[in-house]
This record gives structure tokens, C-alpha cells and sequence, in this order.
């Protein structure tokens, strides 16, 4: 996993949840870019909403990830 997709994964987060994740060891942050990367490359709908603004698609699979979490 490279530090770009742990980057852009806490950048797509809303602000409480990127400063819990922040938080978290390295290697769990690591896990969560990585489910975020598999989601947006997943899901059609997704890509739909991803050509029409991008930061709103990785957004939405940014909230998809951490619900799952929950």
C-alpha cells in the first residue's frame, strides 16, 4: 500500500472519523485505503457518481468503509 492511497483515503473522510483513523496503527490504515481502493474499484455505481465528481465517489466509499467498521 502506498502512503498516496493511505493519503487520499483519510482525505475522502469526514473530519472526525479522519482524525480516528489518523490514529490508528499504520498497518490498519493500510487495511482501510485498501477496502476503500477495492470499493471504488468495485461498484458500478460508484464509477457512475465518480465521472460526475470524483471527490464525491470517494467520499461515499470512504463512508461505505468505515460503516462496515462500525
Amino acid at each position: 500500500m502506498t502512503a498516496d492511497a493511505v493519503g487520499r483515503f483519510l482525505a475522502a473522510l469526514e473530519p472526525r472519523q479522519r482524525e480516528a483513523v489518523a490514529g490508528r496503527p499504520r498497518a490498519d490504515q493500510e487495511r482501510l485505503a485498501g477496502a476503500w481502493e477495492q470499493e471504488l474499484a468495485s461498484d458500478d455505481e460508484l464509477d457512475t457518481l465518480d465521472e460526475l465528481s470524483p471527490p464525491a465517489a470517494e467520499a461515499e466509499a470512504a463512508r461505505r468503509v468505515m460503516d462496515r467498521e462500525a
